[in-house]
């Protein structure tokens, strides 16, 4: 017992925690990622790899939905810490720790948990999350609509039958079958640019995504890699949980969209740069936020990883803003917008104007326009680098 309690309790220390944020409630977010950095304990990518999850702020019904399937998909010994406001971050996480040392309550959410996790029968593939079943009932699949009983293989007349739908079946709807191994949806047919039918894949991105806008859905529709259309949601209308504590300072989401543009990138040590610049700011600690905006505009101007990273991704000219109806901060390449953005960080932490811009970030509206015909690989990068506005108050945003 002595052992096993000794291996736990080091367990504890190296915990990872998987953070879901509640549209609006960004404070509470940078909060626990701030205790997370304190305390040692790291977050965590996917429910896989999770020992606790974190939910900043008070979900509404579609994201707690989704919370609860993020629940069910964590091995145990799991913790779940509901976190309603930054002021009560540190007693949630304490409580999450001693909650991960009671064996008995382990045993028992082991006993009682569901063996496999539940899916819906009724679920959209296109649902939110890319959980959903593809609504396979099971009791009609019917071997892919063949008849056996009643076909004929005297009669069978090869020469007549048409290969390319394989004696009738349809292989674009697999007669009639909507196959979904394990609710994973498989791709359908569609026509491509040439007028030639592909197979086209439908993938959602988001709402619970690493770096990634709150609440935002994004359901790509993919030929190969490149992406021909995508629509745009945000689940629960963005704050029907509950308000949050209204807009971020403006150098302070412009640091967290930083850090979130450079650790997609790969470039750790300019994404904690970012971050310390980002608490600082939040804090109030000018002189921390002055060095640490300094280290992070020498880091990312010296950096090649970048430039190759980021260089062509999303290049939008005068006539694309124009045609978006953008601002003119938004001009260039995700590098280029990097640049700019800490440029302006660099203003604000030194207490000087920012350098001349036009006013106002992306709507949400326009992320399907812009991320059309992009390569599924540089979409997260292109999200990353826009300044995309605060979490809109409408349910539908846009389609592409």
């Amino acid at each position: 017992m002595g052992l096993s309690g000794a291996l736990a309790r080091l367990a504890v220390r190296a915990t990872r925690v998987l953070v879901v944020e509640v549209p609006g409630h960004w404070a509470t977010r940078m909060e626990v990622e701030h205790q997370l950095l304190r305390r040692g304990w790291r977050p965590a990518w996917t429910p896989a790899d999770a020992d606790v999850l974190a939910v900043c702020g008070v979900p509404g019904p579609e994201l707690s939905e989704l919370v609860d399937r993020l629940w069910e998909q964590m091995p145990g010994p799991r913790v779940r810490a509901d976190i309603t406001s930054p002021g009560t971050v540190g007693s949630a996480l304490d409580a999450a720790a001693a909650l991960l040392l009671d064996t008995p309550h382990h045993r028992t959410d082991a006993q009682e948990r569901a063996q496999e996790p539940e899916i819906p029968e009724d679920a959209d593939h296109g649902g939110h999350g890319g959980m959903g079943h593809g609504g396979m009932d099971h009791g009609e699949m019917g071997h892919g609509g063949m008849d056996h009983g009643g076909m004929d293989h005297g009669e069978m007349d090869h020469g007549e039958m048409d290969h390319g739908g394989h004696g009738g079946m349809d292989h674009s709807g697999h007669g009639g079958m909507d196959m979904a191994p394990g609710g994973i949806a498989l791709a359908g047919g569609g026509e491509d640019r040439d007028g030639l039918e592909m197979d086209v894949l439908h993938l959602p991105l988001g709402p619970v995504l690493p770096f990634w806008p709150a609440g935002l859905v994004l359901r790509c529709s993919l030929q190969g890699d490149v992406v021909v259309d995508a629509e745009a949601s945000v689940v629960d209308g963005a704050g029907a949980g509950g308000p949050g504590p209204g807009p971020a300072p403006a150098a302070v989401v412009w640091c967290d969209q930083v850090m979130a543009l450079l650790a997609l990138a790969g470039v750790e040590d300019a994404a904690a740069c970012a971050r310390r610049a980002r608490d600082a700011l939040l804090c109030g600690d000018e002189d921390a936020a002055r060095d640490a905006v300094e280290r992070l505009d020498r880091t990312v101007r010296r950096s090649w990883l970048l430039r190759s990273s980021l260089r062509g991704v999303l290049l939008l000219d005068r006539a694309g803003l124009e045609r978006h109806g953008l601002p003119g901060h938004c001009r260039g390449d995700a590098h280029d917008r990097l640049l700019s953005r800490v440029e302006r960080i660099r203003a604000e932490a030194g207490g000087t104007e920012p350098t001349p811009a036009e006013d106002g970030g992306v709507p949400w509206a326009v992320v399907p326009e812009l991320v059309t015909g992009l390569e599924l690989g540089s979409v997260r990068l292109a999200v990353a680098s826009l300044d995309l506005d605060p979490h809109p108050a409408v349910q539908a945003v846009g389609h592409g």
